[in-house]
């Protein structure tokens, strides 16, 4: 075989791993949700708070704002990426708003997948993918891909698996195998600095599913997953550990940086007059 030929080759096999890459993703959704189910299948009493002889029902987090109550373009540009903040944010009802020992209803391995889906096909996730597939073409980061509409959509594709992925593993797969609550759970009142702090923590400390404090595996685990997963459909990502580990690196302190976002996100909806999730809640007083 001749060295044009085996380059043709390895080119056409990318397409190919795309691919792969892509059924891979949809298989693990089927096992993981097989699995997770016939535990949902069980009566779960975390669904329930007890006071007394009186079983009072859970929390449900505020409906989703939706596109039409956002005015004008301005307000449906921010407010896609402010929806896609709030898909994954939660507020913990406490006192007094709410009775004590008031909890958040379980995000089932459903609602988990769900919330996977939704971010998934999000139009923000749209944007991001060609954000990022333009900028590795301007870089000429995976070369094999090659220029011109050929190589960016090539690019395209594998940046959507990227995000794809991340959310699949951080999203779905490791919060129903560990019974982890994706969402990130707003401080919403007290001072900036301690909502600061509980924000960038939280890639430390997560939520199991009945509000107890948890190491964050998902997060840890679903960005390195993610990264391993990458290896296999871009060419030109360096091997190795500490190439792995500074891509796992920057991608935790993207989520951070999110999750500081989504605890501020009312202050700032607020600043620009959008509507938001619990508006009806007061906000802290002095943080913007």
């Amino acid at each position: 075989m001749t060295l044009a030929s085996e380059r043709h080759v390895r080119t056409a096999r990318h397409p190919e791993r795309l691919r792969a890459a892509g059924l891979a993703l949809v298989s693990l959704a089927w096992v993981v949700a097989t699995n997770a189910q016939q535990a949902a299948q069980a009566p779960d009493s975390k669904q329930e708070v007890q006071d007394g002889n009186t079983a009072n029902p859970c929390v449900k987090p505020a409906p989703m704002v939706s596109y039409r109550d956002y005015q004008g373009p301005f307000q449906k540009v921010v407010g896609a990426f402010g929806r896609r903040l709030e898909r994954r944010s939660a507020h913990p009802p406490h006192p007094p708003n709410y009775k004590p020992g008031a909890v958040l209803c379980v995000l089932d391995t459903k609602g988990k997948f769900l919330l996977f889906v939704e971010d998934t096909f999000d139009p923000v996730t749209f944007i991001y993918a060609g954000f990022y597939a333009g900028l590795s073409q301007a870089q000429n980061s995976d070369r094999r891909f090659g220029q011109g509409a050929e190589g960016y959509g090539k690019r395209f594709g594998a940046s959507f698996i990227d995000q794809a992925s991340g959310e699949f593993f951080k999203e779905f797969a490791y919060p129903a195998l560990f019974t982890e609550d994706p969402r990130y759970y707003r401080m919403m009142h007290g001072a900036t600095r301690s909502r600061f702090l509980h924000a960038i923590g939280h890639v430390v400390i997560a939520h199991r599913d009945n509000g107890a404090p948890v190491f964050n595996f998902t997060e840890w685990l679903g960005t390195a997953s993610a990264v391993a997963l990458s290896n296999t459909y871009h060419p030109g990502n360096r091997r190795g550990f500490t190439p792995a580990a500074q891509r796992v690196g920057f991608g935790v302190s993207e989520d951070m940086g999110f999750d500081v976002l989504r605890e501020f996100w009312p202050e700032i909806a607020r600043k620009f007059k959008l509507p938001f999730r619990d508006q009806s809640e007061p906000l802290n007083q002095g943080s913007f």
